[in-house]
């Protein structure tokens, strides 16, 4: 099959969709090495994979709303690609669509698609349940003709980012980062859950703890809460790092704990190994794709819980977000994989 000449993919968030992207570009870039790709994607999700080489990036600035569309429309209006991967379903994203010029837009299969997504794709991928979001995305290159597969998430790390990782975490010989928050406040796990994880660690597995995340208010006020009630000292980098400080700093860690979240899957870009908390959300779809078998799932709990019936009679990716499911992952859930995993490494070692 002869190369398309250009190929537009469409996915503006967030962070941890965003990272799932990365092994799509970096197998087309293999594969298909003279095809122009342009990435449209959110001004947030820009600032971490905006340097990709040989990727045009068209940032949709999702807070300016109607102005956005303008803009993006007079930046299309007179250009046109052989291909559109349409890898987002939002309403957001599906108005989109149609300021594409394409000869062929792929999107997703009937039960995958909302919003009326389908009205403005003229293909679908098939329709396959219990799939990982990033072998969904891999159903988009299989659609166009490319069955390879390249797991590649990496990314370019300034020398800014190196730097200041070295000069916050360089002199510790060993540290386990925990990112304790997520986008949603019901996916998170309670401090004082964390903070006996942090004590476990340092005083029991003989690393040092960083405590890591975005400059909100929500994620200051939880790194202070962890502080209070860990009777070690944890190291909290909470507010301090841009995206890109975050990612060097995750480079340099034994292992990261975190929920359902964008650095969960940031992690896996600098194939550092996470211990994910998942309940809210099925880690076979949603988690860090190289370590599912380190989350502590009580997905089908919290199914059972909640719905009164097992995972696997619900829809596949149903978000269970209700007050207190996170309750149901316990420390010792967590301190088990704690241990399996530095035990694994002390026999590797």
């Amino acid at each position: 099959m002869k190369p398309p000449e250009s190929i537009c993919i469409l996915r503006l968030s967030a962070l941890g969709d965003v990272t799932h992207v990365l092994p799509i570009i970096h197998t087309l870039q293999k594969s298909w090495p003279e095809t122009r790709l342009t990435w449209i994607i959110g001004s947030s999700e820009y600032q971490l994979v905006g340097d990709l080489p040989n990727v045009e990036f068209i940032v949709f600035d999702k807070g300016k709303r109607l102005g956005s569309y303008a803009k993006l429309w007079k930046s299309l209006r007179h250009r046109a690609f052989d291909i559109l991967l349409g890898l987002q379903v939002a309403f957001r994203a599906n108005l989109i669509y149609p300021l594409i010029i394409a000869k062929r837009k792929i999107g997703y299969d009937k039960a995958r698609s909302k919003d009326g997504h389908g009205c403005f794709v003229n293909e679908r991928i098939p329709q396959q349940s219990g799939q990982h979001v990033v072998d969904s995305f891999f159903s988009f290159l299989e659609t166009i003709g490319l069955s390879d597969r390249v797991y590649d998430w990496s990314l370019p790390l300034p020398e800014s980012a190196e730097t200041f990782a070295e000069s916050h975490v360089g002199s510790q010989d060993s540290f386990v980062a925990i990112s304790p928050c997520s986008s949603n406040p019901l996916r998170d796990w309670k401090a004082d859950r964390y903070a006996r994880i942090a004590d476990y660690v340092m005083q029991n597995l003989g690393q040092n703890v960083a405590l890591c995340g975005g400059p909100s208010e929500a994620e200051a006020a939880m790194g202070k809460e962890i502080e209070n009630a860990t009777k070690t000292s944890p190291l909290n980098l909470i507010g301090k790092t841009s995206l890109k400080d975050n990612l060097a700093v995750l480079r340099r860690a034994t292992l990261l704990i975190s929920p359902d979240s964008g650095p969960a899957h940031m992690a896996t870009c600098v194939d550092t190994p996470v211990i994910g908390l998942y309940a809210t959300s099925n880690p076979g779809r949603t988690g860090p794709y190289r370590s599912i078998d380190l989350c502590v799932d009580a997905y089908d709990q919290a199914s059972r819980k909640y719905l009164d019936k097992p995972a696997s009679k619900i829809k596949w990716g149903k978000r269970l977000v209700y007050p207190g499911v996170m309750d149901l992952i316990t420390p010792d859930d967590v301190i088990g994989k704690l241990d399996r995993f530095f035990k694994i490494e002390e026999k590797s070692g």
